[in-house]
């Protein structure tokens, strides 16, 4: 135990967040992800090391301790190891002008580079090596060209930050401090609000690593949600990207948020990354899963999706084997948002068309007029399902079962719902509705879900994994299901110990 009139904690690891969105990277935090770098990088004074998105100004703190041990025989001389480092191997580009002042705080022991206080005698100017820039968003119908931002809510007069972030808001990166970095490395802000419904907003995480890619640097590591395993809102493109990359190297993956970031919830967790563009082949992830450490090495394009637990991968390469009804799965039979044309808010009407509303509501009416059936689904028997099955759910270490009794329905012929509930089938009899509802019940099948949901939403492209059996009749059970997928006596206790 330190003494108290000596011990002098470390302010960076006492920070509160500026919000579950823009997360402060705690400095424990930093050094895991810095130990992915080779060691032998820490004595090269030629290295450049690049934040983008700096906040604290933790990464290029840290970096600088490990410069400073590291290159003590090359540069003896303290002073002038330290000038070195800092002017010719960190450079960072703040989020705002407040991170900015205080990531040189941090780094520079002064929130102007050349002042009095700083470190570093070698500035002629006050930002140093760590820029801010103000920049304004470039508008199109609505949104911005390069983040997607609302034009409503991101359109602000000069005395509030625009999060027009500088390194993203550019087709040419490398002109911001016009040079070539051997290490680009961060923690990035994960969304905006993009003027949706409620608190809709749309992931801007993934835009700074494309970025970092065009700069192509010999390592690039970053902190980001897990969310992007699953696709999803505007990461589909960035996950095959991803997933077809065999320069990534390492993933560690950490289920529930507040192992790294205590007390922040982030959905779906996080994870960090190393890219390598000298090396290529398959992927080492190491998933953390209430304090249980496990190692896999595979490929990460072998499946439409990551699969985030590797005892996952043998059951879902058995139940794959397996031809049901040739290559259809339940993303083929699960129908798209909106089923019938009618968003969340719709009003409820006296009289017309019977409709499942949110559960609160219940079947009230829509107007004939208003419901859209292109895929005929109006007439038949349906399975509803909500569309946010785990919404308000904040420990995703231990999911529950997604679907129960209480909140799906039984839609008769005629009735029709809104865009809280997805149809899961439709048929032409109750019994045949029965019975997918015991598949899907099972464990079994939603053990398979589970393996592509990160978020509280589920959506048609969730069910990938799930085979179509064609035809339901009778009740269908795990054993049934373990039987017909050959599945183990170990593969049935990983997947009860999954799904509550």
């Amino acid at each position: 135990m330190p003494n108290r009139n000596s011990y002098n904690p470390d302010v960076l690891s006492c920070l509160a967040n500026l919000s579950s969105d823009e997360v402060f990277t705690p400095p424990q935090l930093a050094n895991q992800i810095l130990d992915l770098l080779p060691k032998e990088i820490w004595r090269d004074k030629n290295v450049k090391f690049l934040d983008p998105a700096s906040k604290s100004g933790v990464f290029l703190r840290e970096i600088a301790r490990r410069l400073n041990v590291g290159l003590e025989k090359d540069i003896p001389d303290s002073k002038k190891r330290i000038d070195h480092i800092f002017k010719n191997q960190l450079f960072g580009i703040a989020l705002t002008e407040l991170t900015s002042l205080f990531s040189r705080r941090s780094v520079y022991c002064s929130k102007i580079a050349n002042g009095k206080y700083s470190v570093c005698e070698t500035f002629d100017n006050q930002l140093g090596n760590i820029y801010f820039k103000r920049i304004e968003h470039t508008w199109e119908n609505g949104r911005c060209v390069f983040c997607g931002a609302s034009r409503e809510e991101y359109d602000r007069g000069s005395e509030l930050e625009t999060h027009a972030y500088q390194f993203i808001h550019t087709n040419n990166p490398e002109e911001v401090f016009n040079m070539k970095f051997d290490v680009i490395i961060g923690n990035p802000p994960y969304q905006l609000s993009d003027g949706g419904h409620g608190r809709s907003a749309s992931p801007i995480y993934h835009r700074f690593i494309q970025q970092a890619m065009k700069l192509n640097p010999r390592y690039l590591t970053m902190i980001i949600p897990a969310r992007w395993f699953a696709g999803g809102k505007g990461l589909d493109g960035f996950r095959s990207e991803m997933l077809n990359d065999n320069r990534i190297r390492k993933i560690v993956d950490f289920e529930n948020s507040s192992e790294v970031f205590p007390g922040v919830d982030i959905a779906g967790g996080i994870c960090y990354f190393l890219w390598e563009r000298d090396s290529k082949g398959a992927c080492e992830v190491i998933n953390f899963h209430n304090g249980e450490r496990i190692v896999s090495v595979r490929q990460l394009d072998e499946f439409k999706t990551f699969i985030r637990h590797s005892r996952a991968i043998p059951i879902m390469r058995k139940v794959l084997a397996k031809k049901e009804n040739g290559d259809r799965y339940l993303s083929d039979v699960v129908s798209s948002r909106k089923p019938f044309g009618l968003p969340t808010n719709y009003i409820p009407k006296d009289r017309g068309v019977p409709c499942w509303f949110i559960q609160k509501i219940g079947l009230k009416f829509a107007n004939k007029s208003d419901v859209y059936d292109e895929k005929e689904l109006l007439d038949k028997w349906k399975l509803l399902i909500p569309k946010a099955p785990i919404a308000g759910q904040t420990d995703f270490s231990r999911p529950v079962g997604f679907y129960y009794e209480g909140n799906t329905r039984i839609a008769k012929p005629g009735e029709c719902c809104t865009e809280s509930w997805i149809v899961a089938c439709a048929f032409p009899t109750k019994a045949e509705v029965v019975s997918f509802k015991s598949y899907l019940f099972t464990k079994t099948v939603r053990f398979l879900l589970l393996q592509t949901v990160i978020s509280q939403d589920v959506t048609k492209q969730n069910f990938c994994f799930v085979p179509d059996l064609g035809k339901y009749l009778g009740e269908y059970t795990d054993e049934i299901l373990r039987k017909k997928w050959g599945l183990s006596k170990e593969d049935w206790e990983f997947i009860d110990s999954k799904i509550a």
